[in-house]
Protein backbone atom coordinates (compact mmCIF):
# COMPACT_ATOMS: atom_id res chain seq x y z
CA UNK A 1 0.00 0.00 0.00
CA UNK A 2 1.94 2.98 -1.32
CA UNK A 3 1.44 6.29 -3.07
CA UNK A 4 3.69 7.26 -5.98
CA UNK A 5 3.64 10.44 -8.05
CA UNK A 6 6.03 10.49 -11.00
CA UNK A 7 6.91 13.64 -12.96
CA UNK A 8 3.49 15.22 -12.36
CA UNK A 9 2.72 18.59 -13.93
CA UNK A 10 -0.52 20.49 -13.40
CA UNK A 11 -1.47 23.82 -14.94
CA UNK A 12 -4.52 26.06 -14.76
CA UNK A 13 -5.81 28.69 -17.24
CA UNK A 14 -4.59 32.18 -16.34
CA UNK A 15 -5.86 34.68 -18.88
CA UNK A 16 -4.07 34.00 -22.16
CA UNK A 17 -1.46 31.89 -20.38
CA UNK A 18 -1.42 28.98 -17.98
CA UNK A 19 -0.36 29.00 -14.34
CA UNK A 20 1.82 26.09 -13.24
CA UNK A 21 0.57 24.63 -9.94
CA UNK A 22 2.78 21.50 -9.96
CA UNK A 23 6.04 21.40 -11.88
CA UNK A 24 7.34 17.86 -12.56
CA UNK A 25 6.65 16.66 -9.04
CA UNK A 26 7.75 13.18 -7.99
CA UNK A 27 7.00 11.70 -4.59
CA UNK A 28 7.06 8.17 -3.18
CA UNK A 29 5.30 7.44 0.11
CA UNK A 30 5.80 3.89 1.44
CA UNK A 31 3.21 2.02 3.45
CA UNK A 32 3.34 2.71 7.16
CA UNK A 33 5.09 6.06 6.76
CA UNK A 34 4.05 9.70 7.08
CA UNK A 35 5.43 12.36 4.75
CA UNK A 36 4.86 15.98 5.73
CA UNK A 37 4.61 18.59 2.96
CA UNK A 38 5.30 22.19 4.00
CA UNK A 39 5.49 25.45 2.10
CA UNK A 40 3.96 28.91 1.83
CA UNK A 41 0.42 29.59 0.66
CA UNK A 42 0.14 29.24 -3.09
CA UNK A 43 3.14 26.92 -3.34
CA UNK A 44 1.10 24.00 -4.67
CA UNK A 45 0.44 21.94 -1.54
CA UNK A 46 -3.33 21.77 -2.03
CA UNK A 47 -2.87 20.93 -5.71
CA UNK A 48 -0.57 18.10 -4.70
CA UNK A 49 -3.25 16.64 -2.42
CA UNK A 50 -5.96 17.07 -5.05
CA UNK A 51 -3.90 15.21 -7.65
CA UNK A 52 -2.91 12.47 -5.21
CA UNK A 53 -6.60 12.02 -4.34
CA UNK A 54 -7.50 11.80 -8.06
CA UNK A 55 -9.82 14.78 -7.60
CA UNK A 56 -7.87 16.65 -10.28
CA UNK A 57 -6.26 15.13 -13.37
CA UNK A 58 -2.74 16.42 -14.07
CA UNK A 59 -1.54 17.56 -17.48
CA UNK A 60 1.25 15.00 -17.45
CA UNK A 61 2.73 12.41 -15.12
CA UNK A 62 1.68 9.23 -13.38
CA UNK A 63 -0.13 8.64 -10.08
CA UNK A 64 -0.18 5.15 -8.58
CA UNK A 65 -2.54 4.76 -5.62
CA UNK A 66 -2.25 1.61 -3.54
CA UNK A 67 -0.88 -0.31 -6.53
CA UNK A 68 -3.35 1.06 -9.08
CA UNK A 69 -2.13 3.26 -11.93
CA UNK A 70 -4.79 5.96 -12.25
CA UNK A 71 -3.61 7.30 -15.62
CA UNK A 72 -6.30 5.68 -17.73
CA UNK A 73 -9.10 5.50 -15.18
CA UNK A 74 -12.36 7.27 -15.97
CA UNK A 75 -14.26 9.52 -13.52
CA UNK A 76 -16.46 6.69 -12.21
CA UNK A 77 -13.47 4.41 -11.66
CA UNK A 78 -11.62 7.17 -9.83
CA UNK A 79 -14.65 7.77 -7.62
CA UNK A 80 -14.67 4.08 -6.63
CA UNK A 81 -10.92 4.21 -5.98
CA UNK A 82 -11.32 7.23 -3.69
CA UNK A 83 -14.22 5.67 -1.87
CA UNK A 84 -12.52 2.36 -1.20
CA UNK A 85 -8.80 3.06 -1.04
CA UNK A 86 -8.17 6.73 -0.24
CA UNK A 87 -8.93 8.38 3.08
CA UNK A 88 -9.11 12.18 3.06
CA UNK A 89 -8.94 14.26 6.23
CA UNK A 90 -10.10 17.75 5.37
CA UNK A 91 -8.95 20.88 7.20
CA UNK A 92 -12.47 21.36 8.56
CA UNK A 93 -14.15 18.19 9.86
CA UNK A 94 -17.48 18.97 8.11
CA UNK A 95 -19.34 16.54 10.33
CA UNK A 96 -23.07 16.15 9.79
CA UNK A 97 -24.72 17.98 12.71
CA UNK A 98 -27.58 15.49 13.12
CA UNK A 99 -25.38 12.39 13.36
CA UNK A 100 -23.55 11.00 16.37
CA UNK A 101 -19.81 10.33 16.25
CA UNK A 102 -20.44 6.64 15.53
CA UNK A 103 -22.99 7.43 12.82
CA UNK A 104 -20.52 9.78 11.08
CA UNK A 105 -18.37 6.71 10.49
CA UNK A 106 -21.15 4.24 9.77
CA UNK A 107 -22.49 6.35 6.91
CA UNK A 108 -19.23 5.74 5.04
CA UNK A 109 -19.96 2.02 4.97
CA UNK A 110 -23.51 2.67 3.77
CA UNK A 111 -22.15 4.80 0.90
CA UNK A 112 -19.79 2.04 -0.19
CA UNK A 113 -22.45 -0.67 -0.01
CA UNK A 114 -20.65 -2.52 2.78
CA UNK A 115 -22.11 -4.62 5.54
CA UNK A 116 -24.46 -2.62 7.74
CA UNK A 117 -24.12 -5.27 10.44
CA UNK A 118 -20.36 -4.83 10.63
CA UNK A 119 -20.38 -1.04 10.30
CA UNK A 120 -21.20 -0.38 13.96
CA UNK A 121 -18.43 -2.66 15.18
CA UNK A 122 -15.92 -1.10 12.80
CA UNK A 123 -16.97 2.41 13.85
CA UNK A 124 -16.56 1.61 17.52
CA UNK A 125 -13.16 0.03 16.88
CA UNK A 126 -11.93 3.19 15.16
CA UNK A 127 -13.42 5.51 17.76
CA UNK A 128 -11.59 3.47 20.35
CA UNK A 129 -8.38 3.85 18.33
CA UNK A 130 -8.71 7.66 18.38
CA UNK A 131 -9.69 7.70 22.06
CA UNK A 132 -13.35 8.58 21.60
CA UNK A 133 -15.27 5.37 22.15
CA UNK A 134 -16.92 6.96 25.19
CA UNK A 135 -18.14 9.82 22.96
CA UNK A 136 -19.72 7.55 20.32
CA UNK A 137 -23.23 8.82 21.05
CA UNK A 138 -22.39 12.52 20.98
CA UNK A 139 -23.17 14.91 18.14
CA UNK A 140 -20.64 17.43 16.79
CA UNK A 141 -21.83 20.35 18.95
CA UNK A 142 -21.17 18.21 22.01
CA UNK A 143 -17.53 17.63 21.05
CA UNK A 144 -14.48 19.87 21.33
CA UNK A 145 -12.53 20.99 18.26
CA UNK A 146 -9.87 18.36 18.88
CA UNK A 147 -12.48 15.66 19.33
CA UNK A 148 -14.23 16.62 16.10
CA UNK A 149 -10.93 16.37 14.25
CA UNK A 150 -10.39 12.90 15.75
CA UNK A 151 -13.81 11.82 14.45
CA UNK A 152 -12.77 13.26 11.09
CA UNK A 153 -9.64 11.09 11.09
CA UNK A 154 -11.53 7.97 12.17
CA UNK A 155 -14.11 8.55 9.43
CA UNK A 156 -11.34 8.73 6.81
CA UNK A 157 -10.14 5.30 7.93
CA UNK A 158 -13.56 3.66 7.94
CA UNK A 159 -13.14 1.87 4.60
CA UNK A 160 -9.58 0.75 5.40
CA UNK A 161 -7.79 2.91 2.81
CA UNK A 162 -4.24 2.22 1.69
CA UNK A 163 -3.55 5.93 1.27
CA UNK A 164 -4.36 8.68 3.78
CA UNK A 165 -4.26 12.34 2.70
CA UNK A 166 -4.43 14.95 5.44
CA UNK A 167 -4.97 18.69 4.89
CA UNK A 168 -3.92 21.07 7.70
CA UNK A 169 -5.41 19.01 10.56
CA UNK A 170 -4.07 21.28 13.33
CA UNK A 171 -4.94 24.69 11.86
CA UNK A 172 -7.88 25.26 14.23
CA UNK A 173 -6.29 23.63 17.29
CA UNK A 174 -4.04 24.93 20.05
CA UNK A 175 -0.50 23.61 20.47
CA UNK A 176 -1.37 20.79 22.85
CA UNK A 177 -4.33 19.48 20.85
CA UNK A 178 -2.38 19.88 17.61
CA UNK A 179 0.46 17.76 18.99
CA UNK A 180 -2.03 15.11 20.11
CA UNK A 181 -3.60 14.95 16.63
CA UNK A 182 -0.18 14.58 14.99
CA UNK A 183 0.79 11.84 17.42
CA UNK A 184 -2.47 10.08 16.61
CA UNK A 185 -1.88 10.31 12.85
CA UNK A 186 1.60 8.85 13.20
CA UNK A 187 0.32 6.00 15.39
CA UNK A 188 -2.55 5.18 13.03
CA UNK A 189 -0.23 5.29 10.02
CA UNK A 190 1.93 2.63 11.65
CA UNK A 191 -0.98 0.52 12.88
CA UNK A 192 -2.97 0.63 9.63
CA UNK A 193 0.07 0.59 7.28
CA UNK A 194 -1.23 3.57 5.33
CA UNK A 195 0.86 5.71 3.03
CA UNK A 196 0.13 9.07 4.65
CA UNK A 197 0.71 12.56 3.26
CA UNK A 198 0.24 15.49 5.63
CA UNK A 199 0.03 19.03 4.26
CA UNK A 200 0.67 21.64 6.92
CA UNK A 201 1.81 25.21 7.58
CA UNK A 202 2.68 24.24 11.15
CA UNK A 203 6.35 23.30 11.42
CA UNK A 204 6.12 22.79 15.17
CA UNK A 205 5.40 19.07 15.06
CA UNK A 206 7.42 18.00 12.01
CA UNK A 207 9.76 15.86 14.09
CA UNK A 208 6.90 13.35 14.26
CA UNK A 209 6.98 12.77 10.49
CA UNK A 210 9.17 10.14 8.83
CA UNK A 211 10.11 12.65 6.16
CA UNK A 212 9.50 16.32 5.42
CA UNK A 213 9.54 17.87 1.94
CA UNK A 214 9.08 21.51 0.99
CA UNK A 215 6.96 22.88 -1.84
CA UNK A 216 7.95 26.12 -3.51
CA UNK A 217 6.46 27.45 -6.75
CA UNK A 218 5.02 24.06 -7.59
CA UNK A 219 8.23 22.12 -7.03
CA UNK A 220 9.21 19.73 -4.28
CA UNK A 221 12.55 20.73 -2.83
CA UNK A 222 14.92 20.09 0.06
CA UNK A 223 13.72 16.67 1.20
CA UNK A 224 15.01 15.97 4.66
CA UNK A 225 16.65 12.59 5.20
CA UNK A 226 14.44 9.91 6.70
CA UNK A 227 14.79 9.47 10.44
CA UNK A 228 16.15 6.17 11.68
Amino acid sequence: MTLTLTDVTLTYPDGDDRLTALDRVSLDVPAGSLTAVVGPSGSGKSSLLAVAATLVTPDTGRIVVDGTDTTDLGPAQKAVLRRDRVGIVFQQPNLLPSLTAAEQLQVMTHLSGGSVRGARDRAMELLDAVGLVDKAGRRPHQLSGGQRQRVNIARALMNEPGVLLVDEPTSALDHERGAAVLDLLVALTRQRSTATVLVTHDRTHLDRADRTVTMHDGRLTAPAPERL
